[in-house]
């Protein structure tokens, strides 16, 4: 299986949130959303605020982050998440943050970290 898989970090300047090795990445990008498999051609990417990445490890597990702007570099063996903040979206309260969203202004931080937080939580179970 090391054909189908690569090394992938997720890393903000306070944390290092992940390690391992994924067959398949997904992240938002400002030109739009972007999947990565093994060999993927080089590529430097822009991150959106407020967006999210999906890792699927070797297993089939799926994790799923909210990052904060930031930068995807990936070459052929690596994919490397270099964000200014991320955290897992493992534990979402999904009530609160729908009334979150509701409340906030369209395009404000908090309304891009709340609609980050519940598309990085309903891709859990995709």
């Amino acid at each position: 299986m090391a054909d189908k898989s690569f090394h992938v970090e997720v890393v903000s300047p306070d944390q290092e949130l992940y390690s391992g090795q994924a067959t398949f990445v997904i992240a938002q990008t400002t030109v739009g959303e972007l999947g990565v498999l093994a060999g993927h051609e080089p590529l430097l990417g822009e991150l959106v605020p407020g967006g999210f990445v999906v890792i699927v490890e070797e297993n089939g597990d799926r994790k799923a982050a909210v990052v904060e702007g930031g930068f995807l570099s990936v070459t052929g063996e690596r994919v490397t998440i270099l964000a200014d903040t991320a955290e897992w979206a493992d534990d979402v309260d999904v009530a609160a943050q729908r009334s979150a969203l509701e409340s906030a202004e369209p395009g404000s931080a908090e309304f891009n970290h709340a609609h980050a937080l519940l598309t990085a939580a309903e891709s859990l179970h995709k």
